[in-house]
């Protein structure tokens, strides 16, 4: 016991360690919050199976440990489904006279169950029909529409594998190996086939939403550095996500957010003026010197970040 806990007690000292860097180092050596949260995860999980040892070995505390888990984990959210379990006394007469007993009240628990995901088959029957008098023709309803024409997936497995990838961050290879383990043999070349599809689908929705976003008066702009894979090279090539949003609800503003992404293979002026053409208004910016070329126009206004402003002024 004083050996974990002088361990544990490492580790902890190892993560305050990590987290004055985080905060208080040069940006070169900070690392990402998801970094410094995954050491307080691995203490958090120590000290449930501390705890976990403690209601097996020490029974008389149990009931207190287990009144503060009910304290501390909230209420769970009233659109999920309910599903209720009636766990009964199987005799109903009392011990004593023999009487009938009578209900005077009930405790009502709450567990969170998760049901891993399933996949259905879909069966699209068309059923044909013809006239026996004339004989003449075959009727039968049209096929609905695919969104990939001969493909396997629907409309939401397509989706499931698009959230997955872009904002789970779960390789497509990856999601073949889970789709494995239910039996479901897909190829990881045939997922990308489904995520270029849905790409080319959604195409008319991304150019609405920067349509949108240009016909506001307030914007913000940014790009950034992406890898981008270069076959035949051996190694990557450096592209550039501009960013584009909105979002007025911090001063009551009543249209909703929106940001959207473009990419382009590099970050010259020529790419902001096609990415905000027929934008007027204030577009908030950094230091870039692509942004005062816009603003020449004479049809938007430049609002520089402050934070940007403070690191030209303190730069030697």
């Amino acid at each position: 016991m004083l050996l974990a806990e002088r361990h544990e007690s490492e580790r902890l000292r190892q993560i305050i360690k990590e987290l004055q860097r985080h905060r208080f180092g040069r940006k070169a050596e900070s690392l990402p919050e998801e970094q410094m949260l995954l050491g307080l995860e691995d203490v958090e999980q120590v000290a449930a199976s501390t705890e976990a040892c403690q209601d097996e070995t020490a029974p008389g505390g149990r009931a207190e440990r287990a009144r503060k888990r009910r304290n501390n984990r909230g209420a769970l959210p009233a659109h999920l489904p309910r599903i209720e379990v009636v766990v009964d006394i199987d005799d109903k007469t009392c011990p004593c006279c023999q009487g009938e007993l009578h209900r005077i009240g009930e405790d009502k628990s709450e567990r969170l169950e998760m049901v891993p995901a399933q996949f259905h088959v879909v069966v699209t029957r068309r059923p044909k029909y013809a006239c026996r008098a004339c004989e003449d023709g075959v009727l039968q309803a049209e096929a609905p529409a695919r969104l990939i024409e001969g493909g396997l997936p629907t409309e939401a497995t397509v989706a499931q594998v698009l959230v997955s990838k872009y904002a789970d961050h779960l390789p497509l290879y990856r999601q073949a190996q889970i789709y494995a383990r239910q039996g479901i043999q897909l190829d990881r070349s045939t997922l990308a086939d489904w995520v270029g599809h849905a790409a080319f689908h959604l195409r008319p929705l991304h150019e609405r939403l920067l349509t949108v976003l240009r016909a506001r008066c307030k914007l913000f702009a940014d790009e950034t550095t992406v890898p981008v894979l270069d076959p035949g090279r051996g190694h990557t090539k450096t592209g550039q996500l501009w960013a584009y949003a909105a979002d007025d609800r911090p001063w009551g503003g009543l249209d909703p957010p929106g940001i959207a992404y473009v990419y382009a293979p590099d970050r010259k002026a020529e790419r902001l003026f096609s990415h905000l053409a027929g934008f007027k208004g204030v577009l908030q910016v950094d230091g870039y010197n692509a942004y005062p070329k816009l603003a020449e126009r004479g049809e938007v206004e430049l609002a520089f970040c402050w934070v940007h402003s403070k690191r030209s002024a303190e730069a030697p």
